[in-house]
C-alpha cells in the first residue's frame, strides 16, 4: 500500500511540470507561508485520512466486486473496461464536472490504471494505496482539484490554460495532461512488480481439491 502511494507522487509531480513549463501553472507559495503550522498540520492530517477512507472504500467497491465479479464471469479485458466505465460514470456527479465526455473518459482511464495495479498483483493493496496517494499528491500535495473537489492545500497555486489539457475546475483527470502521467504510473507499476510471482486466488477451482466440489451421499 505504501508503494502504491509513493508511485503517485512522481505522477502528481509530472503533471505539475508539464503544466508550469507551459505557463498553465502560477506557483503562489506553501500552505505554512499563509496559515499557521497548527493549522497546516491539522487540515492536512484530516484530508489524508478522509482519503484513506475514500481510497479503501472505492477499492473495495471497484476493484473488490466489480472487477473481480465481471472477470469471474466475462474476462480480463471486459471486466477491467466495463468496472471502469461504471467507476467514471460514478463520477460524473462531482463539482465542476460539465464537460462529461472528458469526465467521464479521464476517470475510465484512472480505473484501468488502477486495475492494472490489481492484476499485476492479485491483491487490493497496491490500488487502494494508489488511490490514497493520488487523491492526496493530487490535492494537497500539489495543489490541484480533485474530481471537481477543493480542499485545503499544501502547495498554492493558480491554473490559467486550456480546460482541454489542464481538465480546468474538475482537475488533471479531465484534461489531457492526464495521459503522460498514468503512462509513466504504468511503467512504476510495471517496473515495482516484474520480479513478483503473482499468486492464483486461493478459492479459485482449480485450485482446490476435486473432493471439495463432491455432493455428501
Amino acid at each position: 500500500m505504501l508503494l502504491g502511494i509513493v508511485i503517485t507522487i512522481p505522477m502528481m509531480g509530472l503533471i505539475f511540470a508539464i503544466e508550469w513549463a507551459a505557463g498553465w501553472l502560477t506557483f503562489e507559495g506553501f500552505a505554512w507561508q499563509f496559515d499557521p503550522l497548527g493549522l497546516v498540520i491539522q487540515e492536512t492530517a484530516i484530508i489524508f485520512l478522509v482519503f484513506v477512507f475514500v481510497g479503501w472504500n472505492e477499492e473495495l467497491l471497484s476493484r473488490g466486486y466489480h472487477l473481480q465479479t465481471l472477470e469471474s464471469g466475462l474476462n480480463t479485458f471486459w471486466a477491467v473496461l466495463l468496472s471502469s466505465a461504471v467507476f467514471g460514470v460514478m463520477h460524473l456527479g462531482n463539482p465542476n464536472s460539465e464537460s462529461k465526455w472528458f469526465v467521464a473518459t479521464g476517470i475510465l482511464l484512472a480505473g484501468v490504471f488502477l486495475a492494472f495495479g490489481y492484476l499485476r498483483t492479485r491483491q487490493l493493496w497496491l490500488p487502494i494505496g494508489l488511490h490514497i496517494g493520488w487523491n492526496f499528491f493530487e490535492g494537497s500535495g500539489f495543489g490541484f482539484p480533485v474530481s471537481g473537489l477543493e480542499m485545503y492545500r499544501l502547495t498554492r497555486v493558480t491554473i490559467d490554460g486550456p480546460a482541454l489539457w489542464t481538465g480546468g475546475d474538475f482537475g488533471p483527470e479531465a484534461g489531457l495532461v492526464l495521459i503522460p502521467a498514468l503512462l509513466l504510473g504504468f511503467a512504476l507499476i510495471y517496473a515495482f512488480t516484474r520480479h513478483r510471482t503473482v499468486e492464483q486466488n486461493p478459492l479459485q477451482e482449480e485450485n482446490l481439491p476435486p473432493e471439495i466440489f463432491e455432493l455428501p451421499e
